[in-house]
């Protein structure tokens, strides 16, 4: 799958039709891969220009009343089950990233299918019963906390959190940090590009 004289509009489509993460711009007359679209590129780029023309009213709405994300049977991990469980949730659920819950089932951290790549490149694939709580402690790129967002936050601030943070989803919580749901950079760029226009890429 790859772009060449198409729109913006055109490539969202296309990145959550096709469920892919990168999308290679080409050049029509040499064939040449120009530049390479990302979820979080794009978002960011719609958050930074927005900015210079008027806003949507529904950005303005509440994440409650918009309905973006996945918020039933959200799938999450325990801090003290081990990495196998994980593995065993993300192939059963078929899901990217999980939250990790302590003993009173608040959210302390998530864990993604980015993680497991990264324990066979540190050859630690072979100890699969450490906790998960470990496995946080030992992954490269370490984050403080989870980021996350709350039922009665904006759309526009949601958009503006997970574009600051760089990261690929926000773990939707309670003000006690109970997990009420997720929301990822394509539930995002469906709710404000494509659904407008009654097109439901990510469904259909």
């Amino acid at each position: 799958m790859f772009l060449s004289l198409h729109s913006l509009f055109d490539a969202v489509y296309s990145l959550l039709k096709h469920k892919i993460h990168r999308l290679p711009v080409i050049d029509p007359e040499s064939g040449n891969v120009l530049h390479i679209l990302t979820h979080k590129r794009i978002l960011k780029f719609l958050h930074i220009f927005g900015a210079a023309v008027p806003k949507p009213r529904f950005l303005k709405m509440q994440i409650q009343d918009a309905g973006i994300g996945t918020f039933t049977d959200v799938a999450t991990v325990s801090q003290t089950a081990t990495v196998y469980d994980a593995l065993s949730v993300f192939v059963e659920r078929r899901v990217s990233a999980l939250p990790v819950v302590d003993d009173d089932g608040k959210v302390v951290a998530l864990y993604s299918r980015f993680d497991v790549i990264n324990l066979a490149a540190q050859k630690t694939y072979n100890n699969l019963s450490m906790s998960m709580q470990e496995a946080m402690r030992r992954r490269r790129c370490y984050v403080e906390g989870v980021i996350k967002c709350y039922p009665d936050e904006t759309l526009e601030t949601v958009i503006a959190r997970i574009v600051k943070a760089e990261v690929h989803r926000l773990v939707l919580v309670d003000r006690d940090d109970m997990v009420r749901g997720i929301i990822s950079l394509s539930d995002l760029l469906q709710a404000i590009v494509l659904s407008p226009a009654g097109i439901d890429a990510l469904f259909s």
